[in-house]
């Protein structure tokens, strides 16, 4: 594991810890439980969702109310969690506000994705203290999941990939203002985008790339997935011929991190994920204006030429790292349609 993706680790470790202090102190054992069955974000998020749903409890369900903070909220008192009162949280996520420092506001929405989320998260929870007959009801099992309307896919067309690739290296129709420094970044924004649409890695992976962790001999690089697991992803002459290109220059510029990362910002440091989700926006929006595109995209935009060049879907899964294959059909199912809809329309019954 690089040391990029070590330090986003302890980092988000630390976060959990701090959120761990705020929850009830039962939620410790829950979160020791899953330790081996789940990623540091996922344990991340669940902390988060957690939080909210027990400062929902002590402020709405007249059984914690009484409770100075959701600190003493006990795991007994679970059992004194209705569906109904599951059912009212979920509503109440709809639109909420939390003050802080008993001055600001900040309110919050959730859509059907966020309300799923949350009560998976709680799903989660009762299902361990469940099974272990540490509770004696589970009312989260007879509370559905919202349903979650399929997206379309967003994605840039062959088409539109050529004239973003076009518009990141000519610097074409961007202001004077962004011109200046299109000098200084030009060849390491279309290494980027290159390599996000070379390879359909996700922009974690790419930011969390070093030197080291290329191999032109094999035109693979080593990255780290999200749940921790190391593998090898290839790509193009195309992409080597502009990796190689920026590599050049970025040799002779000064280096102010003790790793060697790949893609340097323009303090000499490794560049962000903030920063590659802009960049991606700015030239974009140069190619189409109807569509809102980010690094995701791209990589959706990978994975959807890759389908429609294999048919094989469980390749699409391995190389876009879906640990389950029907996460990947979910998404290009869409496709699979389109295809028996074009064969029907290929068959005659008579002469036209």
């Amino acid at each position: 594991m690089s040391s990029y993706q070590e330090n986003r680790k302890k980092y988000i470790t630390i976060k959990t810890r701090e959120l761990l202090k705020e929850l009830p102190s039962f939620i410790f054992d829950f979160f020791r439980g899953i330790e081996h069955t789940s990623s540091v974000n996922t344990r991340l998020a669940y902390a988060y969702d957690l939080r909210i749903f027990f400062e929902y409890l002590h402020k709405n369900v007249e059984v914690f109310m009484g409770l100075s903070s959701i600190t003493e909220i006990t795991l007994e008192s679970l059992d004194d969690v209705s569906p109904r009162d599951i059912e009212m949280f979920l509503e109440y996520l709809s639109y909420y506000e939390k003050t802080l420092n008993d001055q600001h506001a900040i309110y919050y929405q959730n859509g059907q994705n966020g309300k799923a989320r949350k009560l998976a998260s709680l799903k989660t929870l009762y299902h361990y203290f469940y099974r272990q007959e540490r509770i004696k009801r589970n009312p989260t099992s007879i509370v559905d999941m919202p349903r979650i309307y399929e997206k379309p896919i967003i994605k840039l067309e062959i088409d539109e990939v050529a004239r973003l690739l076009d518009i990141v290296e000519s610097g074409e129709a961007l202001t004077e203002k962004q011109k200046i420094y299109h000098r200084f970044t030009k060849k390491r924004d279309l290494a980027i985008i290159a390599m996000l649409l070379g390879t359909g890695i996700r922009v974690s992976e790419c930011v969390g790339l070093n030197l080291e962790d290329i191999d032109f001999n094999y035109n693979g690089i080593k990255i780290t997935r999200k749940g921790g697991n190391e593998t090898i992803v290839y790509f193009s002459t195309e992409v080597e011929e502009i990796l190689r290109d920026y590599i050049e220059e970025r040799n002779i510029k000064e280096c102010k991190t003790v790793d060697h990362p790949l893609f340097l910002s323009m303090q000499g440091k490794r560049i962000s994920v903030r920063t590659v989700q802009l960049l991606v926006k700015k030239y974009s929006a140069l190619v189409t204006s109807l569509k809102k595109i980010t690094p995701h995209k791209l990589r959706s935009t990978y994975g959807t030429q890759l389908y429609q060049e294999t048919g094989d879907i469980y390749l699409v899964a391995d190389v876009l790292g879906h640990k389950d294959v029907n996460t990947t059909k979910k998404h290009y199912a869409k496709m699979d349609d389109e295809r028996r809809r074009k064969a029907a329309s290929i068959i005659k019954l008579r002469e036209t």
